[in-house]
Parts: structure tokens; C-alpha cells; sequence
């Protein structure tokens, strides 16, 4: 199959077009700006709409708009933009629509910095929005992996009814790796949705797209439904990747471009004699408990490693029900651990 060397940002964008993409509504935040630079320039060329909106929040009030009619639409930002299209995004999901959004995280709080980071795990798995809610959130660690998952995003949006998050981070979004795509939809009819306000020709009911819900009873019934819808994506779609846990005393739990490095510090590990495996969510929301719990059978510790604090750690400890020792290592301010770092923290764990 034929693959072309692309950006992380504009791999997204290009997969989100052949997707069937029609619209993006945008802002630019530096490590993400690829990706509205891109669809300006080839959206239009396969039948959608770029818009550049005069914010963040502008932006996330015109996906709502979209998605309420049926059409593939998809918005991206950074951090401290995704936290402003935070109350939109809680808007679209009481109402039930689909949207595709990329989150490409910076360091922060505040402006902090446009290097890469991990520092907003908890805001896209805790706090994507108001209210009752959990999203989809798949955690992609290559320039490949954006592609098929924004390409799969579209598809279980529309499924489950739901805003779908890619997070990313400012090293995936700048990096370059050679990449293949799938069947290009972009040309094909868009799919007709009996749920959608895209004119009932007096053929059936009109539409009403709304998340107000003033009656007690119905707000609980759609808050049960969607998380009934919830708990179906986390039953077919959660997804992780083990390496190596059979045998591993340690094994070492890490996200995105973390996960990367941490394989090279395992390869290392391994070579040293020390039994080191190796865990990757891959969907972060709904986390994969079961597949960590069975990575972890004959294990004696685990390490978390990210670019951050410690976010992702809350998760793998209550999934293995803190009966394991679990030790963390972090880098922040856009700093990218090395192997050798977590090497050196592996040597200290030694069992």
C-alpha cells in the first residue's frame, strides 16, 4: 500500500476529509494550526466547508450546528482552547450528535508553553464538558494510529451518538511519519439520519435538536440512555496493547507519545535482564481495566510514566484496586522523558 510522509496535524486533517469531513470550524492555537492550515487549503477541493471562527468558542457553537443537520464535521485545538470549547462540547453531547474533536495538548496551566505534554488527560476523560457525561477518548501514539483512529471517530460518533476526542499531543502533531490511507468517502452521498434537522418535507416529524430537558424525568431518562450507549462503546470498542507482561516482574503503563519511549527503555531493560513488560491504553475513556489487570497477572510493580504530574495513574490504580505497588515517573513543562530516565527508574524498581 502506497504511504506518504506526512505531519501528525495534517494527517488528521487528510484523514478526517477522505472520512467524508465536510465541515471544520476552527481557531488557530500553536502545536495544532496544521491542521486548520490544511483543511483551508483542501477541504473545499473535495465539496466541504472551512471556516475559521472569530474563537474557540464560536468555533465549538458551529459544530453544534453542523452536526444537527447530519453533516461529518470536525473542529481541533490545543489545551487552553480546548477549555474554552468545553461548555459547547457538553452542549452537543446533552443533545446527543456526533462531531469529531482533536485535542493536540500543550503544557500548562494557564498559556504554559506550545511544547508537547499529557497534562489533559483528566480534562478529556473527567471534564470534557458539564454535567453527567463520559466521551470516547482514543489516545493514538503514531503518525498512523491518527489517521485510523480519526477515521474510525467519524463512524462510532454516528453510531453512538456522541463527540468522539482524539488526544494527541504537540510532539504527534508535529512529528513526521510515512502514513496510508484507507477508501477515500469524501465524494460519496452523505448518510440521511431520521434524527437529524435536515428538512422533513412534511414526510415526517420535524426534529427538535436541543439538550434542554426541563422536566426531571426526562433529563434522567436521556442522562440513563446515554450511558447505556456509553457502556456498549466500552464493551466493543475498548481497546489496549500488552507487550512482554507474561513473564514481566515490572510493567511499566504509558499513553501516547510516553509510550513510545517507554518500549525503547523495556527493549533495554530486557537486554539487562531485567523482566520488564509493557502497557498501552489505547481508548482512555472507557479505560481498559481488564485488559491492565490481565497484563499485570504475574507482575509484582508497576510504573506509570507520563508527561505530566500523574493523571493516567489515578486510573491504573483504581483499575488493578491498589493491590499491586505502583510507582510513578513524569517530566513536565514540555519536557519528553528519555529511555534512559526511565531506564534508570526501572534499574531502582528491580525486583
Amino acid at each position: 500500500m502506497k504511504k506518504t510522509l506526512m505531519k501528525g496535524n495534517e494527517a488528521v486533517a487528510e484523514a478526517a476529509i477522505r472520512a467524508g469531513c465536510k465541515c471544520y470550524f476552527g481557531y488557530p492555537i500553536t502545536p495544532q494550526n496544521e491542521v486548520g492550515a490544511y483543511m483551508s487549503a483542501r477541504i473545499h477541493k473535495r465539496g466541504g466547508v472551512f471556516l475559521q471562527a472569530e474563537s474557540e468558542i464560536g468555533a465549538i457553537n458551529m459544530i453544534y450546528g453542523c452536526a444537527a443537520t447530519g453533516t461529518r464535521c470536525m473542529t481541533s485545538s490545543s489545551s487552553p482552547g480546548i477549555s474554552l470549547k468545553t461548555e459547547g462540547i457538553s452542549y452537543i453531547a446533552g443533545a446527543d450528535l456526533p462531531a469529531v474533536i482533536v485535542s493536540v495538548q500543550r503544557g500548562g496551566p494557564g498559556l504554559g508553553t506550545i511544547q508537547p505534554s499529557q497534562a489533559d488527560y483528566y480534562q478529556s476523560t473527567r471534564a470534557m464538558g458539564h454535567g453527567d457525561l463520559r466521551l470516547p477518548v482514543f489516545a493514538p501514539y503514531s503518525v498512523q494510529e491518527m489517521v485510523d483512529m480519526t477515521t474510525e471517530a467519524f463512524e462510532l460518533a454516528e453510531e453512538y451518538l456522541t463527540p468522539v476526542i482524539i488526544l494527541a499531543d504537540g510532539l504527534l502533531g508535529q512529528m513526521m511519519e510515512p502514513v496510508s490511507f484507507g477508501d477515500d468517502n469524501s465524494e460519496k452521498p452523505g448518510k440521511s439520519f431520521s434524527w437529524a434537522a435536515d428538512g422533513h418535507m412534511g414526510k415526517r416529524e420535524k426534529n427538535e435538536i436541543t439538550s434542554l430537558r426541563l422536566y426531571s424525568e426526562e433529563l434522567e431518562e436521556s442522562v440513563n440512555k446515554r450511558f447505556a450507549r456509553f457502556e456498549k462503546f466500552k464493551e466493543n470498542h475498548t481497546r489496549a496493547e500488552a507487550v512482554n507482561c507474561d513473564d514481566a516482574d515490572i510493567v511499566v503503563a504509558a499513553y501516547g507519545s510516553a509510550s513510545r519511549v517507554v518500549q525503547s527503555a523495556m527493549e533495554m531493560a530486557r537486554s539487562e535482564g531485567i523482566k520488564v513488560g509493557t502497557f498501552r491504553p489505547i481508548t482512555v475513556s472507557p479505560f481498559p481495566e481488564k485488559a491492565l489487570r490481565e497484563a499485570c497477572k504475574v507482575a509484582k510493580k508497576v510504573l506509570v510514566v507520563e508527561m505530566s504530574m500523574g493523571q493516567m495513574i489515578d486510573d491504573v490504580k483504581m483499575a488493578l484496586e491498589y493491590k499491586l505497588p505502583i510507582e510513578f515517573y513524569g517530566r513536565q513543562g514540555g519536557f519528553v522523558p528519555g529511555p534512559e530516565e526511565i531506564l534508570e527508574k526501572i534499574r531502582g524498581m528491580k525486583v
